[in-house]
């Protein structure tokens, strides 16, 4: 089976070659770590590959989860940035680091348990891809990487904000 039947063999307007992202440790981390490449769904792969990101985390104290999620959003906007001008198109599908972020901040609101990472998952993915107002005016509105993330953030505490109000009937 061909590759190219799984992944972009050409990305953005610009054209960049898979080789390209991932030699280039900034797209390999916008493309969260080349999850973004998947031809199908790339942002649901890039929340999946953020799973294990978050098993590892939930391990280390509150404070360093909560440091590290807020470091990944505030490197993200250069990250998305970055990687939108290289890629010569704002808001490419396989920048997926914005999903990283946001299943993060989805997490941060509930304790651990696996009936947690699978509505996590769902909720956070449901609100990124509906867009319930204001993501969808902010996704259309906010330019540059700040843009790209701030949806993604905002999914990501709505998403958290049911997950933690639904905490005592389904965790």
């Amino acid at each position: 089976m061909d590759l190219n039947t799984f992944i972009n063999s050409s990305l953005g307007q610009n054209k960049l070659t898979p080789k390209q992202v991932v030699a280039n440790p900034i797209m390999f981390l916008a493309f969260g770590f080349g999850s973004g490449l998947a031809k199908f769904a790339p942002g649901t792969f890039g929340t999946l590959i953020t799973v294990p990101i978050y098993l590892l985390l939930i391990q280390t104290h509150y404070l360093i989860y909560s440091i590290t999620t807020v470091a990944c959003c505030l490197f993200g906007i250069n990250i998305c940035g970055i990687a939108a001008k290289r890629l010569g198109e704002h808001d490419f599908s396989g920048i997926v680091w914005d999903e990283v972020a946001g299943f993060l901040v989805t997490m941060l609101f509930v304790p651990f348990s696996w009936t947690a990472v699978i509505y996590g998952f769902i909720l956070f993915r449901l609100f990124d891809i509906v867009k319930p107002w204001p993501i969808k005016w902010i996704d259309a509105q906010v330019e540059g990487g700040f843009g790209i993330m701030l949806d993604d953030i905002i999914a990501g505490l709505f998403a958290g904000g049911v997950l933690f109000g639904l905490q005592n009937y389904i965790l």
